[in-house]
């Protein structure tokens, strides 16, 4: 079975659903959930827009360290993704679970004022806010593919990861007003950032519904099998460990890995483009904006796209403009353009992936072991990621940084090709359309 099967739903099952049903974008869930995603990621942003001239302009952090870090900001605690999400379907608590991390990632914007300007007590807070990402991630898409209809996956995946990057959007803006008004105070974004943090756990308890497995929008479970009764027995860590046995998920969480290898940070990014256009201090954190803008654009059209096209080609499409990015940095291209370009195409990058890698899973996954099997191909990624933001640092520092992001596009020319052998066969390199 290849996963180019999976970016639809089966064609012999019909949509019961009528015409109108069809025009309703996504449920209240994934709505409240997408909320919830925007007020942390205005608190996260205002944070990850100033971290990088903190480290390395402030605290004279070497290439090497700062990859180090920024590797432990993604990856260091990836492993702590499988545990929530084993958690999370063990106990049927989806949504505590997620609210544990949305929590201590609140929390952890308070650390970053006590860490002062030690490096090791600050990769311990990064650490500490990163396990909350970790831990909240899959209940939290699991939850979305629950409350939504396989065919509609992408739209909904598209829908949230769009509410998200209004946050990601509007989360620099805040950390540029504040450091207008309050000058060079690190400390100030700090706390701004933990109260709006704190209003997104609020939100979070008010609003968001633990969606029982089998109670999807369409009355029927996601992905066709029955639901997850509460008498039915819980899930054990072999039933967990026998997601790696299957070939379509394997295929996933080795696809997600490789696909992590790829992809060397935002932050890096945004240095070399400081670098290059040697940008005021004072503009950096706009950088993200422009990143944001364009993948708030593009998130819910690309996940619209995805659930026509597949949701494969949509994957490679989006890594295919990172690959593009890299090259932009180390190309003849200079000023304005090279800035616009690079934040529009770093922007599509993420609208093609983020939600709709999680949404070519969803259908492969039981709903019993869907927040396992999401956190399985996370876990993937943000392994490869620590390992590539490492390498990545030690290679801008032994040839520089050109050499070092031609070398990265070097790399995802190789994973896509690498990902076309794992998740497609010859004759379904386009996958096929969702029916209307």
């Amino acid at each position: 079975m290849y996963l180019s099967t999976v970016s639809r739903p089966a064609a012999e099952e019909p949509d019961p659903a009528p015409p109108r049903r069809r025009l309703a974008l996504v449920s209240g869930n994934v709505v409240a959930l997408g909320t919830v995603s925007l007020i942390t990621d205005v608190s996260a942003e205002m944070v990850a827009a100033v971290l990088p001239l903190y480290l390395v302009l402030g605290l004279h952090l070497s290439p090497v360290a700062f990859g180090v870090l920024d590797g432990v900001h993604t990856g260091a605690t990836a492993l702590l993704r499988v545990v929530g999400g084993f958690a999370a379907d063990r106990f049927r608590r989806r949504k505590l679970i997620a609210g544990i991390g949305y929590t201590l990632s609140a929390v952890a914007k308070l650390g970053l004022l006590l860490a002062g300007r030690s490096v090791p007590a600050i990769g311990a807070v990064i650490a500490v806010d990163r396990i909350g990402k970790g831990v909240r991630s899959a209940p939290r898409d699991a939850l979305i593919t629950l409350s939504t209809p396989p065919e509609a996956l992408g739209r909904a995946f598209g829908v949230h990861r769009a509410m998200d990057s209004v946050g990601a959007f509007l989360g620099p803006l805040a950390a540029f007003a504040v450091l207008l008004v309050v000058g060079q105070s690190y400390d100030a974004v700090f706390v701004t950032s933990f109260c709006i943090a704190a209003l997104a756990v609020v939100v979070l308890v008010l609003f968001v519904r633990e969606q029982p497995p089998g109670q999807a929008t369409d009355g029927k479970a996601a992905d066709g099998e029955a639901a997850d009764r509460p008498e039915d027995p819980k899930v054990s860590v072999r039933e967990a460990f026998a997601l790696l046995r299957g070939g379509p998920a394997r295929r996933l969480v080795l696809a997600a890995a490789m696909l992590g290898l790829a992809t060397v940070g935002d932050g890096f990014v945004y240095l070399l483009l400081q670098r290059r256009e040697d940008l005021g201090l004072r503009w950096f954190p706009l950088l993200a904006v422009g990143t944001s803008l364009a993948y708030l654009l593009l998130a819910a059209p690309l996940g619209v796209l995805a659930d026509r096209i597949g949701r494969l080609p949509v994957v490679i499409g989006g890594y295919t403009a990172l690959g593009a990015t890299y090259l932009l940095l180390a190309g003849p291209v200079d000023g304005w353009p090279l800035i616009a370009l690079t934040l529009a195409l770093y922007g599509a990058f993420y609208a093609a992936t983020d939600g709709v890698l999680i949404a070519l899973a969803g259908p492969v996954l039981p709903a019993r072991l869907r927040t396992t099997g999401i956190a399985l191909v996370q876990t993937g990624q943000a392994l490869a990621y620590l390992v590539s933001s490492v390498l990545f640092g030690l290679a801008w520092q032994a040839w520089g940084p050109e050499n070092a992001i031609r070398a990265a596009a070097v790399a995802v020319a190789g994973v896509l090709v690498g990902t076309l052998l794992l998740l497609a066969s010859p004759s379904r390199l386009i996958t096929r359309k969702v029916p209307r």
